[in-house]
């Protein structure tokens, strides 16, 4: 009995054959105008060429869209770098150490269009420690803020900070982020920022959160001033 006949060729032997035998249509060019294939536009059959340079026109539309995705990016991450840095500027330009955590909170509602946004700082100097910033908070937030390794992004669960937004029961998603004076690790909190949303997928927990750490750390520089 034959070998062709015991092991019959498969698509993946021709396939392998073409692909390792790259002057196959040198040989036969004549194939690349009589093979016929079917179209996935149309129920028409095409040439082998004209299928060819159809798969290179979506491939060129494929990286046209990740380009322009780029270019998009690109701009939105240089508008909220400007945004970041006229929101640092107007931190410098508060005379008034009390009126700080209120400017900071309404300058991010503003600036980054938050629906809502609350802010408590703790273990502030004495002065300080009858505004309305300093007071309310458990130790169990306290806890919770000085344990957080980055800002926390999710579904509001229940969270007790929460508690401290005007609308709470409008807040479908949070960002909680921890304010502290020195790096990760070296310092307990000393306050804490809650961003708030009523869209469920605002604050999300696969997005990124280095942005929101810029945030949190030019918010800390300048509440250090109520230390």
């Amino acid at each position: 009995m034959s070998t062709s006949m015991t092991n019959p060729l498969t698509e993946d032997d021709i396939a392998n054959y073409l692909a390792n035998t790259p002057d196959f249509f040198e040989r036969h060019a004549e194939l690349l105008a009589t093979v016929e294939l079917s179209s996935p536009h149309s129920l028409r059959a095409v040439s082998l060429q004209e299928r060819q340079a159809g798969m290179l026109r979506e491939k060129i539309k494929a990286l046209e869209h990740r380009i322009m995705d780029m270019i998009r990016n690109g701009s939105e991450n240089v508008m909220l770098s400007d945004k970041l840095m006229s929101w640092a500027g107007s931190l410098f330009r508060v005379a008034d150490a009390t009126a700080l955590p209120a400017q900071i909170a309404d300058q991010i509602a503003r600036q980054f269009l938050v629906p809502q946004v609350a802010i408590k700082v703790w273990d502030v100097a004495p002065q300080f420690a009858q505004c309305d910033f300093a007071m309310g908070v458990s130790d169990d937030v306290k806890l919770f803020a000085s344990s957080l390794n980055e800002p926390f992004c999710g579904v509001n669960t229940g969270f007790e900070a929460a508690r401290w937004l005007t609308e709470p029961m409008a807040a479908s998603s949070l960002a909680l982020l921890p304010l502290r004076g020195g790096t990760v690790g070296s310092s307990p909190a000393f306050g804490l920022l809650v961003l708030a949303s009523p869209d469920a997928q605002r604050f999300n927990s696969t997005m990124g959160t280095d942005f929101l750490a810029r945030i949190a750390e030019l918010a800390s520089a300048a509440l250090s001033r109520l230390q």
